[in-house]
């Protein structure tokens, strides 16, 4: 008996997957009432919100990538960004653009960086874990003005993701540390060596091909949100989140945060926009705790963003790890600086 039960686990393992799709498709058939408009919604919120916010920057970044810029930045930034970061100062021009992009475009750089030996393998192992970040167009205009009603908000969010995207990043700075290696053999690397300058002979090529690296970006990303709004749909069509919700009550109770808050926290470990989006439709005296579990999934960035990235770099040698070591460092201290900020600042106290 003992030896048909371990055969038995033993062929589940090997057939999970094709189990838990199995699952999927089922689903998908079942709860079909349900599950059609929760994609339509994800297909719009993908063509009305990521498209515009992050297709420029794609097209931007593969354009960027062909200029001098990033050896530009790199002699410029190099000072501030080795010391702070134990990095290359050509990192900070995925340092920068990740600030002002939004996900996945930190990771997309870091993987052409190793893809273009820019960047040693641990410089872009660490450049993953902090410069892969919602961009202050999400975080002001989506989730400040437009889901909360209120640009302080947003400015409050923006302010503690950036300082802790920077507290991140001095914290990885040892990650896989060698003194002995601490000289970045890349420094003195020359671009123009493995990357053709764009120049008018050739301009309709670059551009051409930056355009389709990016529209394949971005449909990638369209795939997650879809696939990922189609899933949180069968969950809360099927009970299971509100049997987790039952389930994880007593525990909020016992830690005195609002129990209303239990399904955007699921659906927000899930999928970020989602998640936020019923946080702050919720009407409840709070509010600031709101904010700082937004100020959580906003570093964070949910499962959803997780495999996103984890496609990106699937075809590179550089380990998911440190990325997801540093996205829940970052949600964890971005949450923190939140709560200091609101109990520091009475104007930053929003509550009832």
């Amino acid at each position: 008996m003992v030896h048909k039960f371990h055969f038995l686990i033993i062929k589940l393992k090997r057939n999970f997957f094709a189990i838990l799709f199995l699952c999927f498709a089922f689903s998908i058939l079942l709860f079909s009432k349900n599950n059609l408009p929760a994609v339509k919604n994800g297909l719009t919120l993908w063509a009305t919100s990521v498209v515009p916010a992050l297709f420029p920057f794609f097209v931007a970044t593969e354009l960027l990538m062909h200029t001098n810029i990033v050896n530009f930045l790199g002699k410029i930034l190099n000072p501030f960004i080795k010391p702070v970061f134990n990095i290359n100062g050509k990192g900070g021009f995925c340092f920068i653009m990740g600030l002002i992009s939004g996900y996945p475009v930190g990771a997309k750089i870091a993987c052409e960086f190793r893809k273009n030996n820019i960047c040693s393998k641990i410089e872009c192992e660490r450049l993953l874990s902090f410069t892969n970040n919602s961009g202050p167009l999400f975080i002001v205009g989506t989730v400040g003005i437009s889901m909360f009603g209120n640009t302080t908000i947003g400015v409050l969010l923006l302010v503690t993701h950036i300082l802790a995207c920077i507290t991140v990043g001095v914290i990885f700075r040892y990650w896989k540390y060698h003194p002995k290696y601490s000289r970045n053999k890349y420094a003195e690397f020359n671009l123009s060596k493995n990357k053709n300058f764009i120049s008018v002979s050739n301009l309709g090529e670059v551009l051409g091909e930056s355009i389709s690296n990016s529209i394949h970006t971005i449909l990638v990303i369209g795939g997650f949100v879809v696939i990922f709004s189609s899933i949180i749909s069968i969950l809360n069509s099927s009970g299971i989140i509100y049997n987790l919700c039952k389930i994880l009550s007593p525990l909020f109770n016992f830690l005195h945060i609002n129990t209303t808050l239990i399904n955007p926290i699921i659906t927000g470990f899930l999928e970020i926009t989602n998640g936020i989006k019923i946080i702050s439709s919720l009407h409840i005296k709070d509010i600031s705790t709101s904010i700082i579990i937004t100020a959580f999934f906003l570093g964070f960035g949910g499962i959803s963003v997780l495999l996103q990235v984890w496609s990106i770099i699937a075809k590179s040698d550089l380990s998911i790890k440190p990325y997801i070591y540093g996205k829940l460092l970052h949600g964890i201290i971005a949450g923190t600086y939140t709560f200091i900020a609101i109990n520091i600042f009475p104007f930053l106290n929003f509550n009832l």
